[in-house]
């Protein structure tokens, strides 16, 4: 999400970090793992350009312009609030299950008010008296409007509207992330420059605020969820932050910007628990990634930085897809995509057989930002001399749990009654609970060799 400004040449702190990326995912010479009595090291290799839940993603639509494995869109409240205890889900599940036909998860936001487009207010709330303010601005020219947002009628309407959509939607493999919306311009939390500042303050108080975060962090237990700016009222809420002024405020320094926020309200750690995203912003898609960086005006501009102080892990960068990058500019952004979020290698697997049973381990690292956003199932299978797999097991094993920098060994005592005797080939896999989803592929010279979509750890005997 956010940090301040330092004036540098986004292109090459972009390789920068790739390199250094690419550098930690070499075996090293002489590894502990080597030297260990029973480890066996594995190849690494160049992680995919794309991986599920991380880099950058488009508005929704069927692009193949930039790998991606997330599409975005926003729903106008009104388009499945239809009444005050009414819901009409057709328009959110034709989007989820068309984003998902594509092997892709969704992440999305509902809105009351966008600026330029039409209202999201449902219809009842109006005619129950919602006070309503109209405007001029970010082009809006009246077509929106902004409502009182602690007017009782619509703070108890967003509470079934929030309770009905957890019921829902929790948990749905469709989803990848939920961002908070609803209040303020975009839903984007804020009414600037109706802020108070010297003008009126149209936004919601923090009494509504905090009953807002209340209710989401209730009705969703398992997706994750995003509010747009951190704070000490959110600080202790299951939910990551949003930076959609990426790499224009987010470095620290004015004392607004993201990272400013961040230390400000002691949330610079969350990104180990809760996934930090965003959009790149929309004047800085266009040109970041030319060489050399020509962006006129403010801004930080640098991304590099940017990621490294907020940990994200995808970015909306509608441009990526269309027009499109094109030459220098596509590995650059390319590159900028690949370094968001986690990155995971298998360095090392170690197996033994023993009656009825076989013991193993691995040893993982995350050379990215960021851990995985969920606790995906890691499962590992045994492939016979047929290239089927006989049987899968599923660990307890945590994703989550996989910090950057701080490498995991992690082991399994799996039982093998119902194998034949025989030679097998043993394979890893995070397993995608969006069916025909986009597999986890590890950064490994083995990944997909034996089955696709799962990562070879090496021969055993079961005997």
């Amino acid at each position: 999400m956010v940090h301040s400004p330092m004036k540098r040449n986004a292109r090459l702190a972009i390789v920068t970090v790739l390199a250094a990326v690419v550098a930690a995912a070499l075996p090293a010479t002489g590894s502990t793992a080597a030297t260990q009595p029973g480890w066996r090291p594995l190849a690494a290799a160049e992680a995919p350009d794309a991986n599920p839940l991380k880099g950058f993603i488009p508005y929704a639509g069927a692009y193949t312009t930039f790998p991606h494995s997330m599409e975005w869109f926003y729903l106008p409240l009104n388009a499945v609030m239809t009444g005050p205890h009414r819901f009409d889900w057709r328009p959110l599940e034709e989007q989820l299950n068309t984003i998902a036909a594509r092997g892709h998860q969704a992440a999305f936001r509902f809105y009351l008010d966008y600026p330029s487009k039409p209202s999201g207010i449902p219809q009842f709330l109006l005619d129950q008296g919602l006070m309503t303010r109209p405007y001029d601005d970010f082009g809006n020219n009246g077509q929106s409007v902004s409502p009182d947002y602690d007017d009782p009628n619509l703070v108890a309407a967003l509470d079934r509207f929030i309770a009905a959509l957890g019921r829902r939607y929790d948990g749905d493999p469709r989803v990848g992330f939920v961002q908070l919306g609803l209040l303020g311009f975009w839903g984007e939390w804020h009414t600037w420059p109706y802020n108070g500042d010297g003008t009126e303050n149209w936004f919601a108080s923090p009494a509504q605020q905090l009953r807002m975060l209340n209710a989401y962090d209730a009705a969703f237990d398992e997706t994750r969820l995003m509010v747009r700016y951190p704070g000490a009222d959110n600080k202790a809420h299951d939910l990551g932050y949003h930076d959609d002024s990426f790499a224009y405020s987010t470095l620290p320094g004015p004392g607004w910007h993201f990272m400013d926020l961040m230390r400000q309200a002691g949330t610079t750690d969350k990104w180990k628990s809760n996934t930090v995203a965003g959009e790149l912003r929309p004047e800085l898609q266009g040109c970041l990634f030319n060489t050399p960086m020509d962006c006129a005006g403010d801004g930080d501009k640098d991304f590099a930085t940017s990621v490294a102080q907020t940990h994200a892990t995808w970015l909306l960068n509608h441009y990526a897809f269309s027009p499109g990058y094109t030459g220098a500019a596509y590995g650059n952004a390319l590159a900028a995509a690949k370094s968001l979020g986690y990155e995971l290698q298998v360095t090392a697997v170690r197996s033994e057989a023993r009656h009825r049973g076989l013991d193993l381990a691995v040893r993982i690292r995350n050379d990215g930002v960021a851990p995985f956003a969920y606790d995906w199932p890691l499962q590992v299978a045994a492939v016979g001399s047929d290239g089927r797999i006989a049987r899968a097991w599923t660990t307890s094993w945590r994703l989550t749990g996989i910090m950057p920098g701080v490498p995991a060994e992690l082991s399994a005592a799996l039982s093998t009654e119902d194998l034949r005797k025989g030679d097998y080939t043993l394979v890893l896999r995070a397993a995608n609970p969006l069916r025909h989803g986009m597999p986890l592929r590890f950064a490994n010279a083995g990944q997909d060799t034996t089955v696709s979509g799962w990562l070879t750890l090496g021969r055993t005997r079961i005997s």
